[in-house]
């Protein structure tokens, strides 16, 4: 580097583009966690489309929440929707991906599908095959963006209408930082919500595991608990400084 030549400055991790005008279409929206997130996104201004396998049973869901949420077919909210949220059950999660791989075609695709087990001892995560269920998308879409987060949210509290702020950090993971911008500007129109970055799509698996955890803390202490990240200096109360902040 010669004496003219100056180091450009760090980017401020927490300049997150402006996502209000984009719409966030949610496949599994008829679900516990995907009916929580569209209430929750839809609530804080968001345009929402519910996807389900029956367009009828997507627009009953979408009625119920109001805000202007809609409900369509898979095939039209993966179609319509600017960024595409998988909040399908594990078990359909292949077979739904794989169905929509056109429709899907250039999407900005947020996977926060949690593979798990029971058994008398409790939930316990699983590994795909290609790693995670987030790298499962990424195998299915070759020509989606895929990435990975929301995994670790109470469907009970989204879905709580007395609940202002949902008091957590939501993990942000993927191959290309003007992706996970988006989704962590995404998660931080919901009050109470911080999106970090938190790696590629390799370190998915870990992040999905996690729920595990999570559920035998909640059967224990009776919560309904998140995860905050401490020494992550940043908007703490998930209203972004910038236009991705609401």
């Amino acid at each position: 580097m010669s004496e003219t030549e100056t180091k450009k400055p760090a980017r401020d991790p927490w300049d997150l583009p402006d996502v209000s005008g984009l719409v966030v279409g949610v496949l599994g929206g008829t679900g516990d966690q995907g009916r929580g997130l569209a209430y929750r996104l839809a609530r804080a201004g968001q345009k929402v489309i519910i996807g389900s396998r029956a367009a009828e049973r997507a627009r009953e869901a979408a009625g119920a929440i109001g805000l202007g949420v809609e409900g369509a077919d898979n095939a039209e909210c993966a179609r319509r929707a600017d960024i595409v949220i998988v909040a399908v059950p594990w078990e359909g999660h292949a077979a739904t991906l794989t169905a929509l791989r056109e429709e899907l075609r250039g999407k900005l695709v947020v996977d926060c599908v949690n593979p798990l087990g029971f058994d008398k001892q409790g939930a316990y995560a699983l590994k795909p095959e290609e790693g995670s269920a987030a790298q499962q998308a990424a195998a299915l879409l070759p020509e989606s963006r895929v990435t990975a987060a929301f995994h670790h949210l109470s469907a009970v509290l989204l879905q709580d209408e007395t609940v202002e702020e949902i008091d957590t950090d939501v993990l942000v993971l993927g191959e290309k930082r003007a992706d996970t911008d988006l989704v962590q500007a995404l998660a931080a129109r919901i009050p109470g919500m911080r999106g970090v970055f938190a790696g590629r799509l390799r370190g998915a698996h870990q992040v999905e595991a996690l729920v595990a955890n999570l559920i035998s803390v909640n059967r224990r202490y009776k919560a309904h608990a998140g995860l905050r990240l401490t020494d992550v200096h940043g908007p703490a109360d998930g209203q972004a400084d910038g236009p991705g902040g609401r």
